[in-house]
């Protein structure tokens, strides 16, 4: 008898959830399902009556793609430049100086940084492709202190897209670490200094133990948001010049969009999610990790 009142209990329990449940199979679980069917067939926007399954070919054919290689390595170059050491180190040093500043220095930083978050990502590459354009601010500002200049959009794509990912997207992580600096108690860092601990060494032993999680947060939503950039690369150089600063979401649009292969371009975004999983995993498992 007491296993129906268990289960009713339970139903009961779960009925709040049910409409969060119901959402999350429509709009997240179901395009996803969809999407893993699609990889798996030759569909295509055009020409064609209807699709078939072809299995694993796709992705065969990915691992054999240069193109799709090529993507893969400037997607972890610009993961690692913009968000793991770009976005991430900055944040940190932004919010801990920040500890030490007036109130205005603190409040003209803060603005300035949270302006650059919340322009929107077209808005954001246009200026930063008028920053590093060759008749750009970059080279007028290098002209001016007689120093040489050169075509940053092409002679170093991958890294002025990077840089534009870290002015863009640094203040989400100096918020996080703000938050996170505020919750360590003033009497640690206090007694640190009286010992005769400096800057560095507080930093080291003391600040980056205690806000571990939430670097490890920090670092996840950051590597995914970096994953998944588009619009800044599309609107500062398009994947170019040739495919020099084409990242996995861009070649997956090439591939589904421009020449119709969606078959092939939704493998592509299924690794990618994969991708993106597995970095979850591996922060998720950090934070499982004691000090």
């Amino acid at each position: 008898m007491p296993r129906p009142r268990t289960a009713r209990r339970a139903l009961v329990r779960a009925l709040p959830v049910s409409p969060a449940v119901v959402l999350l199979v429509l709009f997240l679980a179901g395009p996803i399902a969809y999407c893993a069917y699609i990889a798996f067939t030759d569909l295509q926007l055009t020409g064609q009556a209807e699709s078939s399954f072809v299995g694993f070919d796709n992705f065969r054919e990915a691992f054999q793609d240069d193109a799709f290689l090529n993507a893969v390595w400037l997607t972890l170059v610009f993961t690692v430049v913009s968000s793991l050491v770009g976005q991430n180190t900055l944040g940190l040093a932004l919010a801990a100086l920040m500890q030490r500043a007036s109130k205005p220095v603190r409040t003209l930083t803060g603005g300035i940084v949270i302006t650059a978050w919340v322009l929107p990502e077209v808005v954001a590459g246009f200026l930063l492709y008028a920053f590093f354009r060759r008749e750009g601010t970059l080279n007028a500002v290098l002209d001016w202190l007689h120093l040489p200049s050169q075509n940053w959009l092409y002679t170093l794509p991958i890294l002025a897209v990077s840089f534009a990912n870290v002015w863009r997207g640094t203040a989400f992580s100096m918020l996080v670490y703000s938050a996170a600096l505020n919750e360590i108690p003033q009497e640690i860092t206090e007694a640190a200094e009286v010992d005769g601990a400096g800057g560095w060494r507080r930093m080291w032993h003391i600040t980056l133990p205690m806000i571990r999680r939430s670097i490890g947060t920090n670092l996840m939503l950051n590597t995914l948001q970096t994953l998944s950039v588009f619009g800044l690369i599309w609107v500062m150089t398009r994947g170019g010049p040739g495919t020099r600063s084409q990242t996995l979401p861009l070649f997956m649009y090439e591939q589904a969009f421009q020449k119709s292969m969606i078959g092939y371009g939704t493998a592509v975004a299924l690794l990618l999610l994969v991708v993106g999983s597995l970095f979850s995993l591996v922060y998720m498992r950090l934070l499982r990790t004691e000090v």
